[in-house]
């Protein structure tokens, strides 16, 4: 993919192919061969990971690309994923989990821990810390993620309004993450390069916006500032950050983000003339 020298590094495989998954809802067989098929065109090199859950592992036999895992149930089932894609001779590219006991999140994410000491595996692995009204409870799971150097996952989106995180919301998690030096992927939400209203009528973060914040907290912003960033409508102040920034930098921390368009994403860098070609 022909890439604008100055920010090649800020974009590559920064979208995981998430097509499967809500709103866009692809039949498994057609998102992997649009995945295969999307190799020779341009915007292949934004691509990274194709996302899938645990249960549909039996159904990609034979699919060459790095696979992303999402773990449908609890720590309990990390161990098999693993097992079946070097069954299978799938390339496993990552786990990702999502923590559910609210009561207990500092708790749940011990466990996910525990359980991963008995799986023989290297591969990153995303824990999904819920939006909870308890912050202490929140900080004190992302304490286990960090001390077991594992990574986090922030869902940046949905179905439903509660699904979008408040900006300030957001620029926390960011910050608390950069503290730990813990990397971290968003999912769900991102399909845009610029905070908008969507068609559903919530409001959207940027993956630009994200991307421009976590480097600017990762120099000493405060998280109030990250907050005016992450709510920038404006392109062209983003874009102009994009320029002057060292947002490959960013991408140690910032890896990627789960989307069920890859066009959307590859659209607005091109039009935003933050890549060429296409």
């Amino acid at each position: 993919m022909p890439l604008d020298s100055a920010v090649d590094g800020a974009w590559a495989r920064l979208v995981d192919d998430a097509a499967i998954f809500p709103p866009g809802d692809a039949p498994l067989h057609e998102a992997t061969a649009a995945y295969t098929a999307r190799l020779a065109e341009d915007g292949a090199e934004l691509v990274g990971t194709f996302v899938l859950r645990d249960t549909d592992l039996p159904l990609v036999r034979g699919f060459g690309g790095p696979l992303s895992v999402v773990v449908t149930g609890g720590a309990g089932q990390l161990a098999g994923p693993v097992g079946l894609c070097a069954k299978l001779g799938l390339d496993l590219a990552g786990l990702e989990i999502a923590l559910r006991d609210l009561d207990d999140l500092a708790g749940n994410a011990a466990r996910v821990v525990a359980a991963l000491r008995e799986v023989e595996t290297d591969v990153p692995v995303h824990v999904e810390l819920p939006h909870v009204g308890n912050t202490a409870s929140w900080f004190a799971a992302a304490d286990e993620v960090a001390a077991a150097e594992l990574r986090l996952k922030f869902r940046t989106g949905g179905l439903e309004a509660p699904a979008f995180p408040a900006a300030h919301a957001l620029a926390r998690w960011i910050d608390a993450a950069l503290d730990r030096e813990t990397p971290f992927k968003c999912t769900a939400g991102l399909h845009n390069a610029v905070r908008h209203t969507g068609e559903d009528g919530f409001e959207h973060h940027g993956f630009l916006n994200v991307l421009v914040a976590t480097r600017l907290l990762f120099d000493g912003a405060s998280v109030d500032e990250a907050v005016v960033v992450l709510e920038q409508r404006e392109s062209a102040t983003l874009v102009e950050a994009a320029r002057e920034l060292d947002l490959a930098g960013a991408r140690r921390w910032f890896t990627s983000f789960g989307s069920c368009s890859v066009a959307e994403p590859w659209s607005d860098l091109h039009d935003l003339g933050l890549v060429s070609g296409g």
